[in-house]
């Protein structure tokens, strides 16, 4: 898992409005939530960029590997900036990463990751990111 990133280090951010049912009888936000919004602000970003379908797409991102580093409570009613950016793209995968902010913080609540494979819909082979998505991704990549 990569350090703590700051806010500012993030080149797509969006706001994700928490529910009364995040919360967990603890007061907060549920661990689980938090895999809810990496996966909201990822395809949010790539339907806003025209460069996913999810009705009919040729091609789909299943999700292999996941993870999550948890820095502060987060709970309803928060309003969370989620900062999404791509630390890796092969040629059929991609690795998100993404930091989840109280909106007015600059430091994290908790900051994760998953890896998407992209597959033929009909085969559920791999296949090569196609080239509008892959500058998509290589528009918010780190390091660039």
């Amino acid at each position: 898992m990569p350090e703590k990133r700051d806010i500012s280090g993030y080149l797509h951010q969006s706001e994700i409005s928490t529910r009364w049912m995040d919360n967990d009888v603890y007061g907060h936000i549920n661990n689980v939530q938090y895999y809810s919004f990496f996966d909201t602000a990822v395809n949010r970003y790539l339907i806003e960029q025209g460069v996913l379908d999810i009705e009919g797409g040729d091609t789909i991102g299943l999700v292999v590997e996941t993870g999550c580093q948890y820095f502060a409570p987060l709970a309803f009613p928060d309003t969370v900036v989620a900062g999404v950016g791509v630390g890796h793209i092969g040629t059929s995968s991609v690795r998100y990463e993404i930091g989840l902010f109280r909106k007015g913080d600059s430091k994290p609540a908790a900051q994760g990751f998953f890896v998407h494979v992209y597959v033929d819909s009909a085969s559920r082979r791999p296949t090569s990111i196609p080239e509008d998505m892959r500058k998509a991704l290589e528009a918010i990549r780190f390091g660039t």
